[in-house]
């Protein structure tokens, strides 16, 4: 085993799964057992810990781990003096940042923030609540919520501060949306002692590397074919502008092989018109990574 180590936080609970899918991608298998926090994955120079994401920021910046992946709300709520190496923008469901917003019963006459001076507010994100409050020059009482936000109002509080993708949740709770706090997303950050380290700063930039380059490929697919050299004008003309796509002699002179990366859903639009000017043996094959 390596005398070197990187010790790095996996988020626990909602990024779990989307968190080792991306590792996986991206070359490096985590394999995580039932009642552990301690998962194994398949390089020996890099030591796993599962840990809640709300916590890991605190963590990092404590030394207790080098590096971790989190998000920027949590970095926020912590006030966590950390390294931020690179942006991840991912998620449990989708690939979009997620959202922390204020949001009240769709009967209640609160229509904005400045309506809740003096009201009370529950939410996990107790800082952020507080300096937003701040900012807007309102002061109500705002209380730590360990869990089920959605159902307090309006019987226990005025109004709460909740993380959500979709928003399905809280429609699905009569709530209504009237702000937005702030959009948040992953990001992988570092212990400031640590990114000093030159090892491990390497480390960590080989590994970022890969994993941005796993999420290149999300939604992206390699498409090969055989064009007859007289339509491959046509055929840049059916692929999207600005495509630079490879392009080699076949043992047929008449004939072009041509492979292109471009967006899956594109595929079924163009492959019936690469098709009916004569283009064969079209293959569409996955992508795990693409390294720009």
């Amino acid at each position: 085993m390596s005398s070197n180590i990187l010790k790095l936080g996996i988020p626990k609970g909602s990024l779990e799964e989307a968190t080792v899918n991306l590792f996986a991608k991206a070359g490096y298998n985590i394999k995580i057992k039932s009642r552990s926090y301690f998962p194994s994955i398949d390089d020996n120079e890099i030591e796993c810990m599962l840990i809640r994401a709300q916590e890991i920021a605190r963590y990092v910046q404590n030394g207790v781990l080098d590096a971790g992946l989190t998000g920027k709300d949590w970095i926020q709520e912590n006030r966590a003096d950390v390294v931020e190496i690179a942006d991840l923008v991912y998620s449990k469901t989708s690939s979009r940042p997620v959202r922390w917003v204020l949001a009240v019963p769709n009967e209640s006459s609160i229509q904005s923030v400045k309506d809740l001076q003096g009201k009370r507010i529950a939410t996990e994100a107790v800082n952020m609540t507080v300096d937003y409050l701040k900012k807007h020059g309102v002061t109500a009482d705002v209380e730590f919520s360990w869990g089920a936000t959605e159902v307090k109002p309006p019987k226990l509080v005025d109004a709460i501060v909740e993380i959500t993708e979709t928003g399905s949740s809280l429609r699905a709770n009569n709530l209504r949306i009237i702000e937005t706090l702030m959009e948040s997303n992953t990001k992988f950050v570092m212990n400031k002692e640590a990114y000093d380290n030159p090892w491990k700063k390497q480390k960590v930039e080989r590994l970022v590397l890969m994993l941005k380059s796993a999420m290149a490929a999300n939604g992206q697919v390699g498409l090969m074919m055989n064009v007859p050299k007289n339509k491959l004008d046509e055929v840049m003309k059916i692929l999207p502008e600005g495509k630079k796509p490879t392009i080699a002699e076949l043992t047929d002179s008449n004939w072009m092989d041509l492979t292109v990366i471009l967006e899956e859903q594109l595929v079924r639009e163009i492959a019936p018109d690469l098709k009916a000017i004569g283009v064969e043996d079209i293959v569409e094959y996955s992508i795990n990574k693409i390294i720009h």
